[in-house]
């Protein structure tokens, strides 16, 4: 039986990435649930199309048995993270993103999706593809050149344009 992912959509989202991912399980049968990563479920992509989340990350807290992995499709994330750290939507997201890798779930993402990995205790020394330019950033994970990598439970691809080289991975792992 197929696995259930819980995908957190920042807000703007890179709408490219989500919709690869939404696609792709979709296409294969693999139930998710999108979760803003925002105050309330209407968020934007980057180039301004509206999209409707089913949730807010909010409500995902306390939930993590409920899904068997966790997907971080990026958008602005890393850029305005700055401004908006302590926003408690950011917060949430943190802490679900903490309590999944506790778990040992499946985790994946895309361009920052790494930076955010990073702080997680347990995928300290994991490899990881990511974006060019945050390259130096992370401390804790290990940054390759590499388009896609899967070191364990943990899927990352170096930005959207690079999902389709994790995808088959990702897709066998969800299955």
């Amino acid at each position: 039986m197929a696995k259930k992912v819980a995908v957190l959509a920042v807000n703007p989202v890179n709408g490219f990435g989500l919709f690869h991912y939404l696609e792709a399980f979709f296409e294969n049968g693999i139930a998710y649930t999108t979760y803003a990563v925002a105050e309330s479920t209407h968020i934007k992509t980057n180039s301004g199309v509206a999209i409707e989340a089913g949730d807010v990350v909010a409500h995902l807290k306390g939930k993590e048995d409920e899904y068997d992995a966790l997907v971080f499709a990026c958008g602005d994330a890393v850029p305005t993270w700055g401004e908006h750290a302590a926003e408690p939507y950011n917060q949430d997201m943190l802490a679900v993103m903490g309590a999944f890798a506790a778990k040992g779930k499946l985790l994946a993402g895309h361009c920052g999706a790494a930076v955010f990995y990073d702080g997680l205790p347990s995928l300290k020394g994991k490899r990881v593809a990511l974006h060019p330019y945050v390259k130096d950033v992370v401390k804790n994970v290990v940054a390759t050149d590499e388009l896609a990598v899967v070191d364990g439970n943990l899927y990352t691809a170096q930005t959207e344009n690079t999902l389709a080289a994790l995808m088959p991975d990702l897709l066998k792992a969800l299955k």
